[in-house]
């Protein structure tokens, strides 16, 4: 009969992997490098500024004080139109991108 109380002695097992596959070199990256840079500046590519919206305020509201005028808000409103489906429809606390001005 068995013993319920005593459990399985595993500490003298042992295990070992043998494959038939070639032993590849492992790859050195200890001299790599990185670093982030942006292009936008050095192609003339404008670059943004972010605004949020306040209540009250209209893309027209926005161009008129970013350009000079309320004609040019279909810049904010094409720079944004991941975010905004219709531009009558803007909410207070979105964060919108502005596009530099490029004489509009």
């Amino acid at each position: 009969m068995s013993h319920p109380d005593k459990k399985a002695d595993f500490s003298g097992v042992t295990s070992k992997v043998d494959s038939t596959a070639n032993r590849a070199d492992r790859a050195d990256f200890s001299a790599v490098s990185s670093r982030v840079d942006t292009t936008a500046d050095k192609i003339g590519e404008p670059v943004s500024e972010l605004y949020t919206v306040k209540p009250g305020d209209t893309l027209s509201h926005i161009a008129k004080h970013f350009y000079g005028k309320a004609s040019a808000w279909n810049t904010i409103y094409d720079a944004n139109r991941d975010q905004l489906h219709n531009p009558d429809r803007i909410q207070p606390g979105q964060v919108l991108r502005v596009p530099a001005r490029d004489d509009h």
